[in-house]
């Protein structure tokens, strides 16, 4: 065992619970329409890393603003990854969340990229249980609803010297969120951006940091002025991804082709669909892709669907590409149909409702 893993299970969380915590009554409240992103649980875990004490100071705590010095390297050096990820509450009313070790792993990718300390997959599982263990209640029944939990890591040393900070933070935080998609999942239209890149080879693209999100959000807002609701990246004539989700082309003799680079982000959904396809016997690629390639087969009738999946809305079907001279349509159900047949086998499994035979779910209570 490790260093790092045998401190992970001996650390020691000291929980001090908020004295006006949130009524149930008023939770519920929040719960009928929570939106993303807008409401908070009423703690938070956080724990210090130090280069001569390693992790240490885990606690869940309130939730709170953080005071952070005008020198912290993140604000100047740009030291920051994070991960998402949802609990979902099951029909027993027990509370679950997927493929923990995989945002564990993904995380840890990350911070070796960003020149972060690696934390402990063990620490990174308990730092769940314990925030689940005092604010379960912020976990939504309704259909398609979740606690989105957001871990993130920064680096919090006051120094302006360029070079890795030895002193960093991690912490966790939660917010109910409701159903992306609330009269049903409806495709979606992307624009192609030829003007910005998302990241470059050898850069921070598979890497989950706040960076590469803010390179994407003026072309984000110029896909909105075009009526599209996602923006596609590519590398040279080579599909990468969309602004904040894989994408995947599906084929009419049953391939599912998505991109391959080392500039895009390991998806989690994405790996996941990709297995429940293979399991149903349809073929995976993942390889290399121009936009010629889609163009063509959508065109000649060998590409008849496109989706996007990511954490939030786990899949949406694709129903346009808007570019500068041209528009690839994917049109009629049968567009959609294997796309949203995943979407619910994957979601079936995510809220107990489908038999998880690979193991990914992890129960977070009790």
């Amino acid at each position: 065992m490790s260093t790092d893993a045998a401190k992970a299970e001996a650390l020691t969380f000291e929980v001090t619970r908020r004295e006006d915590a949130t009524p149930s009554e008023r939770i519920a409240e929040i719960l009928v329409d929570p939106g993303f992103g807008k409401t908070f649980t009423d703690h938070m875990v956080v724990a210090t890393w130090t280069a001569d004490g390693g992790w240490a100071d885990a606690q869940v705590k309130p939730y709170g603003p953080f005071q952070l010095d005008p020198a912290a390297a993140v604000l100047h050096y740009a030291q920051e990854i994070f991960e998402g990820m949802k609990a979902y509450r099951h029909a027993d009313g027990s509370i679950w969340t997927f493929r923990p070790d995989r945002n564990a792993a993904r995380l840890q990718r990350s911070a070796r990229r960003l020149a972060l300390p690696e934390l402990p997959a063990e620490y990174f599982l308990e730092s769940l249980r314990e925030l689940i263990a005092v604010d379960g209640a912020w976990v939504p029944t309704a259909p398609e609803t979740s606690l989105y939990l957001r871990p993130f890591m920064f680096a919090k040393e006051a120094f302006l010297g360029v070079r890795a900070a030895k002193k960093v933070a991690y912490y966790l935080i939660a917010s109910p969120a409701g159903a992306y998609f609330t009269g049903g999942v409806q495709p979606v239209n992307i624009a192609l951006s030829t003007r910005y890149a998302r990241a470059g080879h050898g850069g921070t693209g598979a890497a989950k940091t706040g960076g590469n999100y803010a390179s994407s959000l003026l072309p984000q807002a110029e896909a909105y002025e075009k009526g599209c609701q996602q923006v596609l990246f590519l590398d040279g004539d080579y599909i990468e991804e969309l602004g904040g989700m894989n994408l995947v082309l599906v084929t009419n003799d049953g391939r599912l082709i998505t991109p391959e680079s080392d500039s895009i982000l390991e998806g989690i959904t994405l790996a996941s669909i990709l297995q429940l396809a293979q399991d149903r016997g349809l073929t995976v690629e993942q390889r290399k892709v121009t936009i010629d390639e889609w163009r063509e087969g959508a065109a000649d009738g060998s590409i008849i669907g496109a989706f996007a999946c990511g954490t939030a809305a786990v899949v949406v079907p694709i129903g346009k590409l808007v570019a500068d001279d041209y528009e690839i349509v994917h049109e009629g159900e049968a567009s959609s149909e294997l796309a949203l047949s995943l979407r619910e086998e994957l979601t079936g499994i995510q809220y107990g409702r489908v038999a998880d035979r690979h193991g990914w779910m992890v129960r977070l209570d009790g």
